[in-house]
């Protein structure tokens, strides 16, 4: 279902709006440091080559020393955005929030759609490990394709937050598709997925990633679906809380425009 291309713009609004603040609940304010910049949208017409022409744009921020936390639009920007981010930073672990594995080899006939992105990744070998979290619709296709990856899938039938414990060895990479979060917290997806995380539940376990996280997704945001803009507040608190831990567990590199 097409709007999730109309995202960014709603979750900027929220983020800014004047019933909220730029505090983390860290206690990280992302408004007073010259660390979070906003670097505007990127448009992206139909068609391959302006598609992966994404993975060349954040190419030219990441090597000022940017440390991407990138609004969708939907989960196929996820492929070319990790591969700019292993160009420069190499291998990583990807913490995966949503309800779908996205891991289909294909989907009616496109490879690069928002369903097949964390095959893409692994098969180019652009993550060392991906542990994925919120899953409640595997099939046997993605079962099949799991298994060949080796993917870490905490399904939300089996799921404990109180024994789950992030442990990675590696710089981790955060994709976030808001359909991992129950429709009741987040209407504004495009595929309503019952029985999934709640905001507590997702903020608490970012709260627990100790290695440095070298870029971020949020996606999957489809405004056309929203009620009374609930989803796009959940999105901009996600802002706050993946921002101010890359500000927290990752220290300024280079330009220090990141």
């Amino acid at each position: 279902m097409r709007g999730a291309a109309e995202a960014p713009a709603l979750i900027r609004a929220a983020l800014y709006s004047k019933s909220a603040n730029l505090t983390s609940e860290t206690g990280i304010c992302l408004s007073s440091t010259p660390r979070f910049v906003d670097m505007g949208d990127m448009i992206v017409k139909n068609g391959i080559e302006s598609f992966m022409d994404i993975e060349w744009h954040l190419s030219e921020v990441i090597n000022d020393g940017a440390l991407p936390l990138v609004l969708g639009g939907d989960h196929a920007i996820t492929y070319p955005i990790l591969r700019a981010v292993s160009r420069q930073y190499g291998q990583m672990s990807i913490l995966h929030f949503d309800a779908h594995p996205d891991l289909y080899d294909v989907l009616n006939g496109n490879r690069l759609s928002h369903a097949c992105p964390l095959a893409r990744i692994m098969e180019e070998g652009l993550a060392k490990r991906l542990v994925q979290l919120g899953i409640r619709t595997m099939n046997a296709h993605q079962k099949a394709q799991a298994d060949r990856f080796g993917v870490e899938i905490h399904e939300m039938r089996f799921f404990d937050i109180r024994s789950f414990d992030p442990v990675f060895s590696e710089p981790v990479y955060l994709s976030f598709d808001m359909d991992a979060l129950d429709p009741a917290y987040a209407p504004g997806v495009s595929h309503f997925e019952p029985g999934g995380l709640s905001v507590r539940d997702v903020i608490t376990m970012i709260h627990k990633v100790t290695v440095p996280i070298i870029g971020a997704d949020i996606v999957e945001y489809n405004p056309k679906h929203d009620v009374h803009n609930m989803t796009a507040m959940v999105a901009a608190k996600l802002v706050k809380e993946i921002g101010g831990m890359i500000l927290k567990n990752t220290p300024q590199v280079s330009s220090g425009k990141n």
